[in-house]
């Protein structure tokens, strides 16, 4: 971030006692204007928030910063079926689209030390904590939450008789999360942006699949990248697949991550379609940990080369500007955030 629009930030505070510039956390992002230019940090009191968040197309430039995400929780328990926010459908949308407890729509968007969470109870069906359908928004020492089903049959393909949830839905554009903590079972990180997510634990609750990314031809550069991340399970072995193509041309990369033995030994899943092997680009590159294994993966899965790995391992994958200022304005130092 420059000096100059540094200067130019404006600071607001959000205390459900009261005793801040608002009492909740939509008002707070109500008071910016559309078209705004100028960084506004929303303080957040810690507190559990239950509340939807809707930051609108072209109310840019925004943040909320919690002290600790552990202290500062914003909940709500919509779902596919059970959209509430304080604009209509035909603003935000309906279906699991709609149900993000925190919907981003406004470009340059930050938070950090803030959990994010669907508080709807198991079995409600899909149910997002956060969906991102924004341009350069960065999650920084939050955590995601949603509850996950366990599969109620031996095979994870056939969703007739599984009710699921989603956690973190990365929809569109870029974004970019560090020491970040993501917990879920079916297709728990989806949609079809460009992502890098770095030194993130990954949490697998129940079977199913990590990822499902939805990349839809090879001339899109959208994918995930999970670049020095962690991922574990519940003390159970073989239960979860790295990903599945929710789209033909998903792509997904997992570098110099530890993996649980809760890694399946195939590694990834053509989502029941063979045709899907020929076109998705699902990559590791020096992975380790129990789960790590490559001996027994897919075929149609590989390791990448060192050659060819450079692309993925630094933040030009999510953005080419060598100064991508929108990485670098945080209030202060940080603790990666656990469980």
């Amino acid at each position: 971030m420059s000096l100059e629009r540094m200067a130019t930030s404006r600071t607001v505070t959000v205390a459900q006692d009261g005793s801040g510039d608002y009492c909740s956390v939509q008002d707070a992002v109500d008071s910016v204007p559309l078209g705004n230019t100028c960084r506004t940090v929303i303080c957040l009191s810690p507190g559990i928030y239950r509340q939807p968040v809707y930051v609108a197309k072209k109310k840019n430039f925004i943040t909320l910063a919690g002290i600790f995400p552990e202290t500062t929780v914003l909940t709500w328990n919509n779902t596919a079926s059970k959209n509430e926010h304080h604009q209509e459908a035909r603003v935000i949308g309906k279906g699991t689209f709609a149900s993000g407890t925190v919907i981003v729509e406004g470009d340059d968007f930050i938070a950090e030390n803030i959990t994010f969470e669907n508080s709807s109870p198991q079995g409600s069906g899909q149910a997002v904590a956060v969906r991102v359908s924004a341009d350069r928004c960065a999650f920084y020492n939050c955590r995601f939450l949603s509850w996950q089903v366990r599969f109620y049959n031996d095979h994870p393909w056939l969703m007739a008789n599984v009710e699921m949830q989603d956690t973190l839905y990365l929809h569109s554009r870029k974004q970019y999360l560090k020491d970040c903590y993501i917990e879920g079972s079916v297709d728990f990180i989806f949609g079809n942006s460009t992502a890098l997510l770095e030194h993130c634990h990954i949490h697998c609750k129940s079977p199913g699949y990590i990822t499902a990314q939805s990349r839809k031809s090879p001339q899109e550069s959208t994918g995930y990248v999970f670049l020095r991340c962690v991922i574990t399970g519940n003390g159970e072995s073989g239960y979860m697949y790295l990903g599945r193509p929710w789209r033909p041309f998903g792509r997904v990369v997992f570098a110099y991550t530890y993996m649980d033995a809760c890694i399946r030994n195939v590694g990834w899943h053509n989502w029941g379609n063979e045709d899907n092997e020929e076109s998705a680009c699902f990559y590791e590159y020096r992975c380790f940990g129990p789960g790590s294994c490559l001996s027994e993966r897919v075929t149609w899965s590989r390791e990448l080369m060192d050659e060819e790995v450079g692309q993925f391992l630094h933040y030009c994958f999510v953005d080419p500007d060598q100064d991508r200022p929108w990485l670098c304005p945080r209030t202060g130092g940080r603790t990666p955030c656990s469980a």
